[in-house]
């Protein structure tokens, strides 16, 4: 006979795996963490299994909590689905604070267009960026982000993706750069150059377009941040390839850089964004998706 399934307890595991403490589950449900310590216990009853397990100080999941991890934001999402009323989707009421993961060029050169558009359309909602993460974790799957945008990529399976716009890799250098009237693929490799990359990531596009003509520049610093980056190219002779959609943010602050174009094939880069297929016909969701789509539609 199949073992009968108490459901009170997943949303109170789903809880616990989020928070990694008792305490901090017991706080979200308003339970004293006695309580939460018992349900815990049935926990480990209903599934056979520690689930957390103590560390030091902190309570780490069980490979089997990970595995439950992956599947429980769905199965509450869907159980929500079966008790919330069908009615008309209203942005201007909507309460709701969506959590976006993006790199930093793009929060620093869009995101606040993008706030505002959703402030006029839904004053009550908000929006929270994280930064991109260095390996392909699962926080769609999770429920920890609702929405990546990003350059295109190999997702997980069942992860769905939108096309918002491309862009081609341009270059920053300081007024007065001995580069400028003279940009040749030659003299861009007569220069030091600073590569952007979260994972330490010294070549690209631009070598592979320079190998192909019997050339090759000189990357002298790699960073994680274009920001960081734009502060030193200001001071200095580095170039510093960006891609396009970055220099409306760099004009709107007035930094003293100019922009030169690369006398270079480079492919297009593909800007999505991507979403897990739990929140595909989630209303708020949709709408978000379908701002985002078209604020980058009049933006071309």
């Amino acid at each position: 006979m199949p073992q009968k399934i108490d459901f009170n307890l997943i949303y109170a595991l789903n809880l616990l795996l989020e928070e990694g403490s008792v305490s901090g589950a017991a706080e979200k449900m308003n339970l004293s963490a006695p309580a939460m310590s018992r349900i815990l216990g049935r926990i480990r009853e209903q599934f056979n299994d520690p689930i957390l397990v103590r560390a030091g100080r902190k309570l780490v999941p069980t490979p089997r909590a990970l595995e439950l991890k992956q599947q429980l934001a769905e199965i509450i999402a869907q159980a929500q689905a079966l008790i919330e009323p069908d009615e008309l989707f209203h942005p201007e009421s909507l309460e709701r604070t969506f959590v976006i993961r993006a790199n930093d060029i793009f929060i620093g050169a869009l995101g606040g267009g993008l706030l505002e558009t959703l402030r006029k359309l839904a004053p009550r909602s908000s929006l929270t960026f994280i930064a991109e993460s260095d390996t392909d974790d699962d926080s769609l799957r999770s429920g920890k982000v609702d929405l990546v945008i990003g350059s295109s990529r190999d997702w997980h399976p069942e992860i769905k993706a939108q096309s918002l716009f491309t862009s081609t890799f341009q270059a920053l250098v300081r007024p007065g750069h001995p580069i400028l009237g003279n940009v040749t693929p030659e003299t861009l490799t007569h220069y030091p150059h600073i590569s952007v990359s979260r994972r330490g990531r010294t070549l690209g596009p631009i070598d592979d377009a320079l190998r192909d003509l019997k050339l090759q520049r000189k990357v002298a610093l790699t960073l994680p941040s274009f920001h960081s980056a734009m502060m030193l190219t200001m001071k200095s002779d580095y170039i510093l390839p960006l891609p396009r959609h970055v220099l409306q943010g760099v004009k709107s602050i007035n930094l003293p850089l100019v922009e030169i174009e690369l006398p270079i094939e480079l492919e297009s880069i593909f800007i999505v964004q991507a979403w897990h297929p739990r929140l595909d016909r989630d209303p708020a969701h949709q709408w978000l998706r379908q701002t985002i789509k078209q604020f980058f539609l009049e933006k071309e």
